[in-house]
């Protein structure tokens, strides 16, 4: 018979890599009991390198720079790469949770089993399994999921695939584990996503006799580094964010496909095919080596598989290649296996969605959350602070929880949305949390720091100028952040900023910061 335990007023936080690592932080700061659930040995979850559970390969290497990989309150050092290794953040996450006191709270090695309400209608009940094996069942009063998003492969159906007869047979990106296993072979690589673009690279450049990328939709590729500065300090930036929600879509694709084509070509300049020209209809990844290698013919593109017969790949276009090994790089399914019957009932859980208001909350189920389970693009670290803070300030009564009505409206929503895209934008969704959590900042009421907060990358320190947890240093790091590797040049907005701020309070109808931009037209910042 499995053990039951009773703990009252305490967290039970599935998954120990960045997203529970977060809010165990935040929910301890705000006085409630975390207790964290781990099936690998340390926290970390993907950055754990090593681990069974995490898709990282040797030598991987982050796709984000270290301003934007990080917590707002444990930032990296100066002297870091730009682009730190997986190796690197995972020891960070482990100094991090270390520095917080949460390796106490951790219960590594366990699984969790199910998760459901309690017969009574108070809390939750969990049942896990400990290191030995050992069952048990306990209560919480609140659960947060933070288990990930990338644990279920997906391999996309084509005929013949699963009677592929190459000798590297037909793996998935999560099982790829580096270009030294691939040598002298001939590789199909599936997709056009950044980690498809990544592998295909390393593998032309490490050794591998040919490599084909196949793709259902070529994309525009920018280059990781535009002029020495990192490509998510020019694209995620808060006026980035504010513009896409306020501009026509057809002048902020415009503006991305500016960037893209003068910082990084076109891809046909390199002999890649793209989907479409609409940039948003064509979707954008980045690499910094993959169109160089596609115009020394070291990476051939083709359109996606028809077939596969035996070692043959056969492509859409009619053309075929021989393989020894096939690479999916196709993404994930949502996959919470643990989540009990009437949850997925009223959370209506598919493979990827969860019914939610604001990705996080459930009007039918108090004192559950998740956290971190969303198709992200872009800086992923300040996006889960930002929601872990909302969590914990709602639940540790700093900021009052959304209503029923609020909560019922965000379901419905999010409802409306499925069948569309799915994937949320760092600069929309870190700010959307940040609101709600009330430290999202007015760059108007920061004149010194308008440039580098509207311009400048939408760096985790712009989010401790104001409310909870104000940092006293913060303004003085995000002008830093902001110069770190040249995004600003310096702290006077431009003619051109001047005016695309101007623009912009009229589109949002937002008068104070129409005002705002002029005055900066007849005064510097």
């Amino acid at each position: 018979m499995p053990q039951t335990l009773s703990t009252a007023a305490t967290v039970a936080i599935i998954g120990a890599g960045p997203s529970g690592i977060a809010a165990a932080r935040y929910l301890a700061h705000v006085g409630l009991t975390p207790v964290l659930f781990e099936q690998s040995d340390g926290v970390g979850g993907q950055w754990r390198v090593g681990s069974p559970h995490s898709a990282v390969w040797p030598g991987m290497h982050t796709n984000t720079s270290r301003v934007m990989t990080a917590f707002s309150d444990m930032p990296h050092s100066p002297d870091w790469p730009a682009f730190p290794s997986a190796v690197a953040i995972g020891a960070y996450l482990e100094r991090y949770a270390a520095h917080y006191g949460l390796l106490g709270h951790a219960r590594f090695g366990t699984c969790v089993e199910q998760v459901e309400r309690d017969p009574s209608g108070n809390g939750y009940v969990l049942r896990w399994r400990g290191p030995a094996g050992e069952a048990l069942t306990e209560h919480f009063s609140h659960v947060v999921v933070a288990s990930g998003r990338h644990h279920r492969p997906v391999v996309p159906k084509v005929e013949g695939l699963d009677r592929f007869t190459g000798s590297g047979g037909v793996i998935h990106a999560r099982s790829y584990g580096g270009a030294s296993r691939h040598r002298g072979e001939r590789v199909v690589v599936l997709g056009c996503s950044i980690s498809a673009l990544e592998i295909a690279s390393e593998l032309a450049l490490e050794g591998a006799a040919r490599v084909v990328l196949a793709a259902r939709r070529h994309r525009y590729v920018l280059q990781r580094t535009l002029a020495g500065i990192p490509l998510d300090h020019r694209v995620y930036t808060r006026y980035g964010g504010m513009a896409w929600e306020a501009l026509p879509k057809d002048q902020t694709a415009a503006a991305l496909k500016a960037l893209a084509l003068s910082t990084s070509g076109h891809p046909s300049q390199f002999g890649a095919p793209v989907h479409s020209d609409d940039i948003l209809e064509a979707g954008f990844s980045h690499s910094p080596y993959y169109l160089q290698l596609v115009a020394e013919g070291r990476i051939t593109p083709r359109p996606f598989i028809a077939n596969v017969d035996g070692t043959t790949v056969r492509f859409t276009d009619g053309s075929a290649e021989e393989a020894d090994t096939i690479i999916a790089c196709t993404g994930y399914a949502l996959d919470l296996p643990f989540l009990g019957a009437s949850l997925r009932e009223t959370l209506r859980v598919d493979a990827l969605h969860l019914d939610l208001h604001h990705h996080t909350f459930h009007p039918e189920l108090p004192g559950l959350a998740f956290l971190g389970l969303y198709e992200h693009s872009g800086p992923y670290f300040p996006t889960l602070e930002q929601q872990a803070r909302w969590l914990a300030y709602a639940w540790g009564g700093i900021r009052a929880m959304p209503t029923t009505n609020e909560m019922s409206k965000g379901v419905a929503d999010h409802r409306a949305r499925r069948g569309g895209p799915h994937t949320v934008r760092m600069h929309i969704v870190a700010r959307l949390f940040a609101r709600e959590a009330g430290v999202e900042p007015d760059p108007t009421r920061w004149p010194e720091l308008a440039r580098a907060l509207y311009f400048g990358p939408l760096s985790p320190a712009s989010f401790r100028l104001e409310g909870p947890d104000a940092l006293p240093d913060a303004a003085e790091r995000v002008v830093a952040d902001g110069l770190a590797f040249g995004a600003l040049a310096g702290d006077v907005l431009t003619d051109s900023e001047k005016e695309q701020l101007r623009a912009l309070g009229v589109a949002r109808g937002d008068a104070a910061l129409e005002a705002f931009a002029r005055m900066r037209g007849r005064a510097s910042v």
